[in-house]
């Protein structure tokens, strides 16, 4: 996938079971532009559920594995379909070169400014600020002032109740689990409920 067709909003599919994330899925498809699916890499059977997944929902909307942490996991992800990948730590020199090798998005964690400044330089697509709610909102307009516009994305501590502080602060990025969606019983809700969440997002 291309970086500008990477949406602002992350669903971070954590524990999901395969029927969950596919009836979360069924209704994102509509609103591919402004949301992408994160199947985290240390959730039961989540290769399986990236490559069912992706089969299903191919040009529907962009799915790609989180918790990416080692070079094998890199590997497996993208093997398994993965548009992007996503992890709490800093990507290696060997795994940055494996992904962006297979035209793959690279989105590493980073918490300093050498360490945001670092994974940039060597070929990050998007830096992930984790935990975004030890540093905050500021932190993000703060840490662009001397280092220049940055694509950074906000995870950690996002909710619907703070998330637009992160963008009001230049954050251009943020990624949100089962928070994203309030109270919701995500196994019972209708397709109606789900998209009612989700249009909330996009009228701030």
């Amino acid at each position: 996938m291309k970086l500008e067709d990477y949406g602002k909003f992350t669903v971070i599919m954590r524990g999901y079971t395969l029927e969950r994330a596919d009836r979360i899925i069924h209704v994102l498809r509509d609103y591919k532009e402004h949301f992408v699916v994160e199947v985290t890499m240390n959730s039961t059977g989540a290769l399986d559920m990236i490559r069912t997944l992706s089969h299903k929902y191919q040009g529907q909307i962009h799915i790609g594995a989180g918790t990416v942490k080692t070079l094998e996991d890199a590997k497996n992800a993208i093997d398994a379909g993965a548009e992007f990948l996503l992890s709490p730590i800093g990507f290696t020199k060997e795994m940055m070169e494996y992904t962006k090798a297979h035209g793959i998005l690279a989105i590493p964690a980073a918490m300093t400014p050498s360490e945001i400044e670092t994974q940039f330089n060597m070929g990050a697509d998007i830096v992930k600020v984790f935990p975004a709610r030890t540093v905050g909102p500021k932190f993000f307009k703060d840490v662009q002032a001397p280092l220049g516009k940055l694509r950074l994305m906000a995870v950690g501590g996002v909710g619907v109740n703070n998330y637009q502080e992160f963008f009001d602060n230049d954050c251009q990025y943020v990624g949100m689990g089962t928070g994203m969606f309030g109270n919701l019983n995500l196994d019972t809700a209708s397709d109606e409920e789900i998209r009612a969440v989700l249009n909330t997002y996009l009228t701030k």
